[in-house]
C-alpha cells in the first residue's frame, strides 16, 4: 500500500515538472517580467499542493503501517537520593609542637642528658653549659645575702626597742633586699646554662654533641616534638569561603601510609592571601600509633555540598544546544497511541562527583531519562525502549 501511495505521488510530480519544463524556458526567453512573475506564483501554488499532499500521505502511511522502525534506546528513572559532595585538595600535617631547642647562654656544651628517640616531659633537664663561674659567684653572693639578712634583722628588734637610729635600720634593710635581688639575678643567670624541654615529647634530633661550643639565641641543639597534637594545614580557594565551616567532615588519605581517617575541619581562616586568592584551614588528625609525621602528605576529601533529595544522572545523557542551555529527553507514553514519545527538557546542573551530576531543575522524581540513543533522537519523536536501568 505504501510503495503504491509513492508511486503515484512521484507520477504527478514528474508531469507536473516534465510538462512545465518547455514553457517555463520559453517564458523566461521572451523577457516578459509580468510573465514570469506570473509563472513563478504559479510554481509556489504548486509546490504548497504538493506539500500538502505529501503530509497528508505521510498520515495515511503512519496509520496504516504495522511495523514502524522507531529508534532504539534505552533509559532510567530518575529517583531521589542523598547526595554529598567533596572539594578535593592536598594538605601537609603540622603540629604546633615541633621546636628547636637554642641556649639562652653561651659556652662549652659540657653534659648532654638525652640523646635521639628519647621521650622527654616538659621542664625535663636536657644538657648543661659550662657557667664560666657563675655558680661560685652565686654561692658567695647568697653568703653576702646571707649576712646582710641576719644584720637587717637584728637591727630592726633594736629599732623595734627604740634603740638606735632610723638611718641604720633603713641602711640594713636597703642592704638586705639589694643582696636578695642580686641573687635572684644570678639565679636567673645560672639558670640560663641549663638547656630543659618546654613541653613533653620526643627528642627528635640531638644536633649539637657534648663538647661543642655554643652561642645564645644561635646554635640550634635539639629538636623536640611532640606527636599527639596533630593537626594539616591546607589552603582553600577563596569561591569556597561559605562552604567550608568549622565542624565539616573530612576524609583524609595519606598515599604514603596507605591509610584513611575520619575527621573534622577545627578552624577556618579568617585571612584571604592576595597572591593565591586561598585561605586556610586546620584539621585535627587523631595518631594513636604516631605513624603521622610533621611535613606528610595527606589528599584532603572535605563535605562542602549535601543535598537529602537530589537527583543525579549520568553526565553522558547530558547535551548542548547552540545557546549554550544543557538539555536531557525524557520519555512520556502518547495517550493516543500508547507510543513513547521523546520531550527535550532543558535543564539547570548543580555539583559533579565521578560519573554524576545534580539537576536542580527540569527533572523531577520519577521521569523516565533516555540514555543510550539519546543522541540520535529529535524532539517529539517516537521511540522504542528496550530496557529501564536502575540507578540506586
Amino acid at each position: 500500500m505504501k510503495q503504491v501511495i509513492y508511486i503515484v505521488l512521484a507520477s504527478i510530480i514528474l508531469a507536473a515538472c516534465g510538462g512545465d519544463k518547455k514553457s517555463t524556458e520559453s517564458i523566461i526567453a521572451t523577457g516578459d517580467l509580468n510573465a514570469i512573475r506570473a509563472k513563478r506564483s504559479e510554481i509556489v501554488n504548486l509546490q504548497s499542493t504538493i506539500n500538502e499532499e505529501l503530509k497528508a500521505i505521510d498520515e495515511a502511511i503512519s496509520k496504516l503501517d504495522t511495523v514502524k522502525k522507531l529508534p532504539l534506546v534505552t533509559a532510567f528513572k530518575a529517583h531521589e537520593d542523598a547526595f554529598t559532595h567533596y572539594l578535593e585538595i592536598q594538605g601537609d600535617v603540622a603540629t604546633k609542637q615541633n621546636v628547636v631547642l637554642h641556649p639562652e647562654f653561651s659556652g662549652l656544651l659540657t653534659q648532654v642528658f638525652v640523646k635521639e628517640g628519647q621521650k622527654v616531659s616538659k621542664g625535663q633537664l636536657l644538657a648543661r653549659i659550662d657557667d664560666g663561674g657563675l655558680s661560685q659567684q652565686l654561692a658567695q653572693m647568697e653568703v653576702q645575702a646571707a649576712l646582710a639578712k641576719t644584720t637587717f634583722e637584728r637591727q630592726e628588734r633594736l629599732w623595734n626597742q627604740k634603740i638606735g637610729s632610723e638611718i641604720q635600720y633603713l641602711q640594713a634593710k636597703t642592704n638586705y633586699e639589694a643582696q636578695e635581688k642580686a641573687v635572684s639575678q644570678m639565679k636567673s643567670q645560672v639558670g640560663k646554662t641549663s638547656i630543659k624541654a618546654p613541653f613533653s615529647g620526643i627528642i627528635d634530633d640531638v644536633i649539637s654533641e657534648q663538647g661543642s661550643v655554643v652561642s645564645a639565641g644561635m646554635t640550634e641543639v635539639f629538636r623536640l616534638v611532640n606527636l599527639s597534637d596533630m593537626y594539616i594545614q591546607a589552603e582553600v580557594p577563596e569561591s569556597y569561603l561559605g562552604d567550608i565551616t568549622e565542624g565539616k567532615s573530612v576524609q583524609i588519605y595519606f598515599p604514603i601510609l596507605g591509610d584513611t581517617i575520619a575527621s573534622k575541619v577545627r578552624q577556618v581562616g579568617s585571612y584571604i592571601h592576595p597572591d593565591n586568592r586561598t585561605f586556610k584551614i586546620e584539621i585535627n588528625v587523631p595518631n594513636n600509633n604516631k605513624q603521622i609525621k610533621p611535613n606528610l602528605t595527606a589528599m584532603l576529601k572535605i563535605n562542602d555540598y549535601s543535598n537529602e533529595k537530589a537527583i543525579l544522572i549520568p553526565q553522558s545523557v547530558l547535551s548542548e544546544n547552540a545557546s549554550g542551555d544543557q538539555y536531557v529527553f525524557v520519555a512520556s507514553q502518547d495517550p493516543s497511541t500508547k507510543e513513547s514519545k521523546a520531550r527535550r527538557v532543558i535543564v539547570s546542573t548543580g555539583k559533579t562527583e565521578g560519573d554524576f551530576v545534580e539537576i536542580l531543575n527540569g527533572v523531577k522524581d520519577g521521569d523516565t531519562i533516555i540514555k543510550e540513543g539519546a543522541r540520535s533522537v529529535k524532539d517529539g519523536q517516537s521511540v522504542d525502549i528496550l530496557n529501564v536501568e536502575s540507578y540506586e
